[in-house]
């Protein structure tokens, strides 16, 4: 999303500069360059809160993109941490270790899929999905959604659709399809015996967060049944109590063949997965691997974060509040707003005019939100939110869709 671009300083002067406008210097002296920074240098956060180096509190709705779903400095994720860093941080799976043997059994038991591999993020559990869809079935084409992302690796990053994201890259990893999303008729059409898998988001999220329909979801499901191809379910975004349950397919009773997951699984800590139904029996051993897939201290923050989630019911509170949160924003009364729409605590507000001046209006109201897409504002706060939080975050968009308006900005 490009935003109010910092320019670098002038060599020397630096100490003319505030010490939040030096810390930005400093990144932009050696940045690669491939982000767009929002002009703010965030220095901590508790909960659904963000501050920032001059000390400015922010409501925070972009929840480290996903990944912060059991709050910022999570108390028990932290102890977690620190407890396991003065033990072991890593170890490879060339052997055994007692912190991921219990991971692997409470993920398996919270998906219902009874193997799992471990790896460090999202693209790389679905680059692991592709490869093991390949192998298993001996096809290599893959279908994947209009508007979907799953990442920016080159195999992911064919299945993603977005060209500014595909076209400086091509020519990518062949065999993929791109069909639209809540089109059962044109997955009828494009699916065969040639189809290894078929990648689908159950809300796309980077897409403009929206749902699948009921009829959609488990018409994929019976297509790749009827057509030998795996259903590989990409719930990176969605996943961990995201929508309002622990997962988004279990809303839907869908049975993927392999499931991805990423961001939030760890508190925070990167970390990823791959899910294997049973049907499918244990892989080759050498055809894939990680050197820190699965490392202890991964593990130990992600039991962590797993125990806060379902200790607290973070998934039933994101059913509720993300409920309320979506009435409470269809209740603006703005021309601006084509549509409210999401699933639990994934929220989108579709707009009629490129929304990134809009984020940037709102930032400066004290409330952090995503694009995903020109037009949708898109909000993932932790589900730690209190009520009060959304409130005050909604009546901040109020202000912005309801004021004198921002115009110009590209998204």
């Amino acid at each position: 999303m490009a935003t109010n671009q910092v320019s670098p300083a002038p060599a020397g002067q630096l100490e003319n500069l505030t010490l939040s406008e030096q810390i930005q210097q400093r990144e932009l002296a050696h940045t690669a360059g491939v982000y767009s920074k929002r002009p703010v240098v965030i220095v901590r956060g508790q909960g659904a809160r963000l501050w920032d180096a001059e000390g400015r509190e922010y409501i925070d709705c972009i929840g480290g993109q996903g990944s912060a779903n059991v709050g910022h400095a999570n108390p028990a994720v932290a102890q977690a941490i620190a407890e396991q860093a003065s033990v072991l941080v890593g170890c490879p799976e060339l052997f055994f270790n007692d912190k991921r043997a219990a991971l692997m059994e409470r993920l398996c038991a919270l998906t219902g899929l009874p193997r799992v591999f471990l790896g460090n993020s999202g693209a790389e559990a679905v680059e692991a999905a592709i490869k093991f869809a390949r192998l298993l079935t001996g096809r290599t084409e893959v279908i994947a959604f209009m508007r979907g992302f799953h990442g920016r690796t080159m195999g992911a990053l064919s299945a993603t659709w977005e060209k500014k994201y595909r076209g400086p890259f091509e020519p990518l990893v062949p065999g993929f399809k791109h069909i639209p999303y809540n089109d059962l008729d044109a997955l009828k059409a494009a699916i065969s015996d040639e189809t290894a898998a078929v990648l689908l988001e159950v809300v796309q999220g980077e897409g403009g967060v929206h749902p699948g329909k009921v009829e959609f979801l488990a018409g994929v499901q019976e297509l790749c049944r009827a057509n030998g191809a795996l259903l590989v379910i990409d719930e990176i975004q969605t996943g961990f109590g995201r929508t309002g349950k622990m997962f988004a397919f279990q809303h839907y009773g869908l049975e993927p063949d392999l499931l991805c997951v990423a961001k939030s699984i760890a508190g925070g800590v990167p970390m990823g997965a791959t899910f294997l139904a049973a049907h499918l029996g244990e892989l080759p051993p050498h055809v894939h691997g990680s050197t820190f897939g699965g490392n202890p201290l991964a593990c130990a923050a992600s039991l962590a974060a797993l125990d806060y989630l379902e200790a607290n019911g973070l998934p039933e509170r994101a059913a509720e509040l993300g409920a309320w949160f979506r009435e409470r924003l269809s209740q603006i009364q703005s021309p601006l707003i084509r549509e409210v729409r999401g699933l639990g605590l994934m929220v989108g507000v579709e707009l009629k005019q490129k929304v990134t001046p809009y984020l940037q209006a709102l930032m400066q109201e004290g409330v952090m939100a995503l694009p995903a897409g020109l037009t949708v504002m898109r909000f993932l706060p932790p589900l730690v939110v209190s009520r009060e939080e959304l409130a005050l975050a909604a009546a901040a968009v109020e202000r912005v869709l309801r004021g004198p308006g921002v115009e110009g900005g590209e998204s």
